[in-house]
């Protein structure tokens, strides 16, 4: 039986290596500085117009509790789709695409650097880099998705 090829999109926040689906990924946007909101959890940034809606922006360094890095005027807001929702997520650099098996995502410990496991797919191992497998579909609880 062969194993499933999936297609990632990796990329990079605070120097750490993640991927997610590109199932997932509706479009990658230039950064643009969002609108902040009031009374929003900590972690959202804000919101930006995305063809004529409301996109939520956040912040996945301070989703997972991690330090912020610098906004750089090179950042990219990725559009991940889930169901009917779309948030923006904003990372540092969108390094490539590509295939990998199956196989060689494993299962994540309990805890990695600090992110809960619920939102992990697993861990990738390429090129001696250790890429954590996001599921972004899961960053958001459904009761956050309703504050948002």
């Amino acid at each position: 039986m062969s194993s499933k090829e999936l297609k990632i999109l990796i990329f990079n926040i605070n120097d750490e290596y993640y991927a997610t689906d590109i199932m997932e990924v509706e479009r990658i946007l230039g950064f643009e500085e969002p609108t902040k909101l009031p009374d929003s959890p900590s972690f959202v940034d804000g919101v930006i117009n995305y063809e004529g809606n409301i996109l939520p922006v956040i912040s996945l360094s301070r989703r997972f509790g991690l330090k912020e890095s610098e906004r750089k005027s090179d950042s990219k807001i990725i559009v991940a789709k889930q169901n009917n929702n779309k948030i923006g997520i904003i990372v540092d650099i969108v390094s490539e695409v590509r295939d990998v098996n199956e196989d060689n995502v494993e299962e994540p410990p309990e805890i990695v650097s600090g992110i809960s496991k619920r939102y992990i797919k697993g861990l990738i191992k390429i090129d001696k880099k250790i890429i954590i497998f996001l599921n972004l579909g899961n960053i958001l609880t459904e009761e956050e998705k309703s504050l948002i």
